[in-house]
């Protein structure tokens, strides 16, 4: 896929040319760019405020005022912290990536692939997402990792997206072709393991699920689920620890073994409590400045 990205383009020349001077630089100079970005957007620009702390307010109505934006300020350093790390991931090799993402107990992953051929991740934007692409890493080799994203607007953000997706054994797969590349994984008889960043905003003329999210009535995607249903697919839910400063902690936890067999919606229900519960322990690392709750329930 990045190999199809048009190299003559100019805007991605530029833009992939200035992200790249930048992933040259160490971690601790990244984190003092990090330090002034958050000042930057936080103080200055003011970015999506407003509706980070609506989000908060309706997701928290039980914290006080003060509590609320000692999460939002931890909220802007972290996301300031998110943008340089993912920069970062362009010139990371991959003994740094095992030390700063790891992932406690890949062999969870590795049996359910060996018992059913494939297997799904759900994960939410929380911590630092783009480094989960790194899991391929912790596999058994021959296993083939993917997550799926959904195509950017502008041809050079989406072309460097990929570049960085792409970094360490992992294929990104754009939203519609999900069932179509695990349909062939499973003709061709080789594994793959498949990442679903489930609280993305579906579209209005879209009904799919709703439940009770964060405090809110919550419509959340199910293509995830109906892959894993029809294929008869084991699902597991990745939760993410930061640690510290570019340094977090990852556990698969089993949603079920086979999703063929579970009732209308439970798999994404369950999906729902564990982000839920990941992000109530330490909210400021969710994606707050997302406008995930755009559209009511009616």
């Amino acid at each position: 896929m990045v190999e199809d990205c048009k190299k003559g383009d100019i805007g991605y020349r530029l833009l992939y040319g200035i992200v790249y001077l930048h992933a040259l630089l160490p971690f601790w100079v990244l984190y003092i760019l990090s330090d002034l970005l958050y000042l930057l957007a936080y103080h200055v620009v003011r970015y999506r405020r407003k509706l980070v702390r609506k989000n908060l307010a309706n997701a928290f109505p039980e914290k006080t005022g003060k509590e609320r934006r000692e999460i939002e300020r931890k909220f802007y350093r972290h996301l300031c912290d998110y943008f340089v790390e993912t920069i970062k991931t362009l010139r990371m090799s991959e003994a740094e990536m095992r030390k700063r993402m790891k992932f406690e107990n890949p062999e969870m992953v590795n049996r359910l692939v060996k018992e059913s051929g494939s297997c799904l991740v759900s994960l939410g934007h929380y911590a630092n997402w783009e480094w989960v692409t790194s899991i391929g890493l912790h596999l058994t080799e021959g296993i083939s990792t993917g997550l799926i994203y959904k195509q950017l607007k502008s041809d050079a953000f989406d072309w460097l997206f990929l570049k960085v997706r792409s970094r360490f054994k992992s294929l990104p797969i754009e939203k519609r072709r999900t069932y179509r590349t695990i349909i062939r994984a499973r003709d061709e008889k080789f594994s793959v393991v498949v990442g679903f960043l489930l609280d993305q905003r579906p579209p209005r003329r879209v009904t799919e699920y709703w439940t009770r999210f964060l405090n809110q009535d919550t419509l959340i995607e199910t293509g995830m689920e109906r892959i894993a249903k029809s294929l008869a697919l084991p699902v597991v839910y990745l939760d993410i620890k930061k640690v510290k400063r570019g340094r977090y902690v990852s556990r698969f936890f089993v949603i079920t073994p086979d999703a063929s067999v579970e009732p209308k919606y439970a798999v994404t229900e369950r999906y729902a409590r564990k982000l839920e519960s990941t992000i109530l322990n330490e909210p400021a690392y969710y994606l707050w400045s997302h406008d995930r709750w755009k559209y009511p329930k009616e």
